[in-house]
């Protein structure tokens, strides 16, 4: 359903997405936008930015999560879950009600290519965003990534792309959403409290090929074991899908790598791009993620050497696996983003060989860990459990086969966890922040977690160069 051409309008959440939607509403206040009310939740109150949008005309309704009056469109932030009181309040005073992703798209639908998955989908998103610009497209990354595409609508240039990273939690409510490219990495469990089960939040992340049709291009990871109870449902009938994957399987559309090359093939005609030892990021999970933005730059009218250009540019992101220094021949690496045990996993392979001192922990997702604990205690020396996780994390690594060959050790805060890793590893050893577990119980985010790691890295630095 179009959005009408004038609304009053509901938002739910006074978080940076809904202060972005309020910011946005209150500038078309008279044009498209008849009112605006922003509902924070049972525990907001005033703030500067609030008391400043007030004075622009939105209304705000603090310390309380029941709806009153009736609102013909409702945008709800995404930490809000559908399945919550408030949502289902908001829902019942709104003739419509959806993510900001979805408002921004009914706005200004023309050429989006959305990325989601479990892991990698902010590296594929902001290296298909340097693809298309390293071929001389307009583009834009947004979404999921911290720019909301509500920011970036009205800024729009003629033919430019938002490249949209898209999570679960902005997908779930999606009616009328339609990307003209779309990529799915990958699936595994994760997000399960709001969602409240493994397979709502699937069906999330392939509701958003809902609406693309043959003259479109899905993407998909078609060796992912987390994808494969879904392939039917997401390969149907009438829909263009490319095959991503390392082995070429023979489709029409398909990325693979061939003979150490990174090769692309659409309406059966190749493109042979890059070697993989060309490429900046390290891992096989890179090779999948520098693939699947190859395919997506390309249907978005990318050129083969732009593609070809930007791969051999693109640098790791900060947080993902991302170097920090070597201190006394030790290797420290901020991998912060990685807060779910697959992502965790998944950082071990890239460093398969290597004797690794691991950093778990932080605020608890309830996680099952019987099988993750099981891989990490045969591909690491030692772990250090940290945080406010620490002791499920350590009881359940000590319960799993092959625990008693490694050293664990256990830390109050990420601190005191880099202090006792320093104690533990040897000359030639990485110690890898990689921690399955979300921040909150010290930190903002990911981003404040990896950015106090690597200041504590200098500061062993520093007092290493003292010592010395």
């Amino acid at each position: 359903m179009p959005l009408p051409q004038q609304f009053t309008l509901l938002v739910l959440g006074q978080g940076g997405t809904g202060l972005e939607l309020a910011s946005w509403a209150a500038s078309h206040l008279g044009e498209r936008v008849t009112s605006v009310t922003v509902y924070g939740g049972a525990s907001s109150a005033p703030t500067e930015r609030t008391t400043a949008l007030e004075a622009a005309g939105v209304a705000f309704v603090y310390g309380t999560e029941e709806v009153a009056g009736t609102f013909d469109i409702c945008v709800a932030s995404p930490g809000i879950s559908e399945f919550c009181e408030f949502f289902r309040s908001a829902r019942a005073a709104s003739s419509q009600i959806m993510g900001e992703p979805e408002f921004a798209w009914l706005l200004s639908p023309e050429r989006w290519c959305a990325i989601t998955g479990t892991n990698g989908k902010t590296t594929v998103t902001s290296l298909t965003d340097e693809l298309l610009r390293a071929s001389g497209l307009d583009s834009v990354a947004v979404g999921n990534i911290g720019n909301a595409p509500i920011h970036e609508v009205d800024r729009r240039e003629e033919g430019e792309w938002f490249v949209a990273e898209l999570s679960s939690y902005q997908l779930a409510t999606t009616e009328a959403f339609h990307p003209r490219v779309a990529v799915l990495l990958n699936l595994s469990p994760d997000h399960l409290a709001w969602h409240r089960s493994h397979e709502n939040y699937a069906l999330a992340k392939i509701r958003m090929f809902k609406n693309m049709d043959d003259g479109d291009i899905a993407i998909v990871n078609i060796e992912d074991e987390g994808l494969a109870p879904y392939l039917d449902r997401i390969c149907d009938v009438g829909r263009r899908v490319l095959h991503l994957g390392l082995a070429d399987d023979g489709a029409a559309d398909a990325a693979f790598v061939r003979d150490g090359v990174l090769t692309v093939r659409m309406a059966g005609e190749e493109h042979a791009l890059v070697r993989v030892d060309e490429l900046r990021i390290v891992g096989v999970h890179n090779v999948l993620n520098a693939l699947a933005a190859s395919a997506a730059a390309l249907a978005c009218g990318a050129s083969v050497a732009g593609v070809c250009s930007g791969l051999r540019e693109f640098k790791p992101l900060p947080h993902r696996l991302e170097p920090v220094d070597t201190v006394d021949g030790v290797r420290y690496v901020n991998d912060s983003k990685a807060t779910n045990t697959d992502a965790v996993l998944t950082a071990l392979a890239a460093f398969d060989g290597a004797r690794i001192v691991l950093l778990l922990g932080g605020s608890d997702k309830g996680t099952p860990l019987e099988e993750f604990m099981a891989e990490v205690a045969s591909r690491v020396a030692c772990v250090v459990c940290f945080g406010e996780a620490r002791e499920r994390l350590r009881t359940a690594l000590m319960d799993a086969p092959g625990a008693a060959d490694i050293d664990i050790a256990e830390a109050e805060d990420l601190r005191d966890a880099v202090d006792v890793a320093r104690s533990l590893a040897q000359r030639g050893d990485t110690v890898l922040l990689s921690p399955a577990c979300a921040s909150f119980d010290e930190f903002s985010g990911f981003e404040e977690r990896g950015e106090a790691f690597r200041s504590y890295v200098a500061d062993l630095a520093a007092l290493s160069e003292a010592e010395a």
